[in-house]
C-alpha cells in the first residue's frame, strides 16, 4: 500500500496520484527501514533518500517545499530516513547541524502570564519564529539520538522542555499545560511521541503518570495518528499491549469506510506494527533507561 505512492525517480506522494512530498518520502523510508527491507528494496530506498537530499537547502534544512523554506519541520524526519545510508552521510550531517543551530522562539517567563509552562526553554518548532512544541521537539530529539548527539546540550534542554510540558495528571498535548489556571487535556498522539523521544534520556519514574494515561487510553483509539503514536510510545518503554497488532489492522481496514490515509499516517501505522520497541531499530542501544 505504501509502495503504491512511490514516484518515478524516487520519493513518495502523500496520496495516490499526488506530487512529491519530502515528509511523505521520509516517513515511507522509515517504514521500510523498520521492515528490514531486503536487497530488492535497497536501490528503491536509496533513490528516495537521494530525492530528499536533492531538495535539501545549503544550510541543511529540508523544507516542506522550495516556496516555503521557513517550514523546515521535515528536517528531523529526513535525518531519521538517512540513518544507515553511507551515501547520504554528508546530507545527514548538514541536517543535524541545522537542527542544532535552530530553536523555537522563547522568552522569559513572567509572573502574570496566562501560560504555566516555562517559555524560556528551547525546543523545536514547526516553522521559523514560532514557539517550541511537543511533536517537532520529539522528532528532533529522536533524530539527534539516532545520530549519536544524545549528550548534546540542546538535547538536554529539549528534554527539560518536554518534562516541563508534561501535564501533572499525565500525558502531553501540543505544548501547553495550564492556560488561565486550567489544566489542559492530554492527547494520545503527542503523549506517544514524547514518550518515544524520551527513551534513554530520563528515568521511567519521571513518566509514570503519562505511561498510565496512555495504557488506559490506547484500547479506545481508532484513528491512525493517535493509535500509531500511542503504540510506538508504549513499545518504546516495553509496555506495548499484546493485542496491538489487531488494533492496527482494524485501523487500516477503516480506510474502506472513511477513505484512504495519507502516506505519513500509513507509515506511522506500519512502524507501530513492525517496531515493537519504538524507534530503537534506529539506535539499538536504547534499553528504556538513561
Amino acid at each position: 500500500m505504501i509502495r503504491s505512492r512511490a514516484l518515478d525517480g524516487g520519493g513518495f506522494s502523500m496520496l495516490p496520484g499526488g506530487e512529491y512530498r519530502p515528509d511523505a518520502t521520509a516517513w515511507a523510508v522509515l517504514a521500510l527501514a523498520a521492515a528490514r527491507f531486503d536487497d530488492s528494496h535497497a536501490e528503491f530506498v536509496e533513490s528516495s533518500r537521494s530525492r530528499l537530499a536533492a531538495g535539501q537547502q545549503k544550510d541543511g534544512r529540508v523544507s516542506i517545499s522550495p516556496s516555503h523554506p521557513e517550514s523546515y519541520w521535515p528536517t528531523a524526519i529526513a535525518v531519521l530516513a538517512w540513518v544507515g545510508s553511507t551515501g547520504h552521510a554528508e546530507a545527514q550531517s548538514r541536517a543535524v547541524s541545522f537542527l542544532l543551530s535552530i530553536s523555537g522562539k522563547q522568552w522569559d517567563k513572567v509572573s502574570d502570564s496566562p501560560l504555566a509552562h516555562d517559555t524560556s526553554l528551547r525546543g523545536w518548532s514547526w516553522t521559523e519564529e514560532t514557539h517550541s512544541w511537543v511533536e517537532p521537539t520529539s522528532m528532533a530529539l529522536l533524530a539527534l539520538k539516532a545520530t549519536e548527539h544524545g549528550n548534546h546540550e540542546r538535547v538536554t534542554e529539549g528534554v527539560r522542555m518536554l518534562l516541563d510540558r508534561q501535564l501533572p495528571s499525565g500525558g502531553w498535548n501540543y505544548g501547553n499545560t495550564f492556560v488561565y489556571g486550567r489544566e489542559l487535556h492530554p492527547q494520545p498522539d503527542m503523549t506517544g511521541a514524547a514518550l518515544t523521544a524520551l527513551v534513554g534520556l530520563v528515568q521511567e519514574k519521571q513518566l509514570k503518570r503519562s505511561l498510565e494515561y496512555l495504557k488506559e487510553r490506547v484500547s479506545r483509539l481508532h484513528t491512525p495518528r493517535s493509535l500509531g503514536w500511542a503504540v510506538l510510545g508504549l513499545g518504546a518503554w516495553q509496555s506495548r499491549p499484546r493485542i496491538s497488532d489487531g488494533w492496527i489492522m482494524d485501523c487500516v481496514k477503516r480506510q474502506e469506510r472513511y477513505g484512504t490515509y495519507d502516506t505519513a499516517l500509513l507509515s506511522l501505522l506500519y512502524l507501530a506494527w513492525m517496531a515493537e520497541r519504538g524507534f530503537a531499530f534506529l539506535h539499538p542501544a536504547d534499553k528504556g533507561k538513561p
